[in-house]
């Protein structure tokens, strides 16, 4: 992923599919409801 790609999703012109907020959820070991702002606390139910 290009650094245009993420500056897009960070500032709201773009928003990510499914598979790529897995991605990025993945990446940086948080929930999605995390990512989504859904919750506060960034623990993965596993």
């Amino acid at each position: 992923m290009n650094q245009n790609s993420i500056s897009r999703y960070e500032n709201g012109t773009r928003e990510a599919d499914y598979k790529t907020l897995i991605q990025f959820a993945d990446y940086f070991d948080v929930s999605i409801d995390y990512l989504l702002e859904r919750t506060d606390n960034p623990k993965v139910n596993r």
